[in-house]
């Protein structure tokens, strides 16, 4: 277990004593950055009431005590004194890029047997919308059943994960066959597994997809699990992952009054070259002029990865029936869906999209407060 250790020589020091045994000494500034005291800090907004690049470069610790276990009372060479729980340095200290206090995302293939679901309520319980939210950061997505059949339902599902995004569709679009269509969502044809508005920058974080009518026995939806597959190529192709995610390429959107233009890697990866997002759209995406070696090697390495994207290997296909809606995240997923015969019936389905974080906020305030909970419970 991670502790705090005090060093009186030659100068006092704050030393992090870690689990694995190695040391580090708490930097003056650094801890002079977390001070809470009401001369650091807004009580109420939990923001500082000064620039910490105003404090001196030379900043020093000047004495350490304990007024109690625990505790720490930290005076430094500019003459504030900082009251610390080792509780809060620790945790702290413990804190890295990717701790975002978020459940690990569980990469999925054909083999996820059971899909993430649940039962929507107009007001559901803390614990149940947890569950909800939670099930969706790990997986990717959550398939709601009872959602009301009623146009425009969709936003009461929406607005309980984060707030709506606008788009050159609406707030909110109509998905079902219909003739002059701008795009070929609204059509009856298969579609490719995609991802939504890849030429906006950002590209939508969350789409939800509201199912008000089904009457036909096709039009199944399609998702797979792009970063899944992200793994799976490179491990069976690295100079694949490699060009993928290396090579820009542009996605463009034109309408009638719009046209929308991004350059993207077909695979985003963050600065410590972890999957971040997918970028793949079949009808959409045009790579620059290149050498003909580096195009060959493009185009190769682009169907590997959109054959492994259609393989029964990843996946899943389920029916979304009357009042049933799908939330999944369109940087990470991937959608689609088999085509289907309008002189069955109808197929109706309302779509919207929502910014990434609002789920991730939702998710951490719920746990704090069932943990708050929980605590007074005991």
């Amino acid at each position: 277990m991670s502790q705090l250790e005090i060093l009186e020589t030659p100068q006092p020091q704050l030393i992090l004593q870690r689990a694995d045994g190695s040391r580090i000494p708490l930097h003056p500034l650094w801890l002079r950055e977390r001070c809470r005291s009401e001369a650091s800090m807004d009580q109420r907004t939990g923001q500082r009431v000064y620039n910490p690049s105003d404090l001196a470069a030379d900043l020093r610790i000047t004495a350490l005590q304990r007024p109690a276990a625990g505790k720490l009372t930290v005076t430094f060479s500019d003459g504030h004194v900082s009251q610390f729980e080792d509780s809060q340095l620790l945790a702290e200290a413990a804190m890295a890029p990717d701790s975002d206090g978020l459940p690990v995302r569980q990469a999925w293939t054909a083999e996820l047997t059971e899909l993430p679901e649940a039962v929507w309520s107009a007001s559901p319980a803390p614990e149940a919308l947890f569950d909800m939210v939670g099930k969706f950061l790990r997986y990717g997505f959550v398939i709601l059943h009872d959602v009301p059949r009623v146009s425009q339902s969709l936003f009461s599902v929406a607005e309980t994960f984060g707030f709506v995004r606008d788009t050159n569709f609406g707030r909110h679009f109509d998905v079902r066959s219909k003739p002059d269509a701008n795009d070929l969502a609204y059509s009856s044809l298969f579609l490719d597994p995609h991802v939504d508005n890849p030429y906006r920058e950002p590209s939508p974080g969350i789409q939800l997809l509201h199912c008000l009518v089904n009457e036909t026995s096709g039009g199944l939806s399609t998702l797979v699990d792009g970063m899944a597959c992200a793994a799976a190529l490179k491990q069976r192709d690295a100079a694949a992952y490699r060009i993928l995610s290396s090579t820009p390429v542009r996605f463009q959107f034109d309408d009638v009054d719009t046209q929308h233009i991004a350059w993207q890697p077909p695979l985003k990866l963050d600065e410590a070259g972890r999957f971040q997002a997918i970028h793949v759209s079949p009808r959409l995406d045009f790579v620059p002029l290149m050498a003909p070696a580096e195009l060959d090697a493009f185009y190769a390495a682009r169907r590997t990865l959109d054959r492994m994207l259609k393989a029964a290997e990843f996946e899943i296909r389920f029916r979304l029936g009357d009042g049933d809606l799908v939330m999944f995240d369109n940087r990470r997923l991937l959608h689609g869906r088999t085509s289907f015969d309008t002189r069955e019936g109808e197929r109706h389905l309302q779509g919207c999209y929502i910014d990434s974080d609002g789920p991730r906020s939702l998710y951490r305030v719920l746990n704090r407060q069932l943990q708050r909970e929980r605590r007074a419970a005991e």
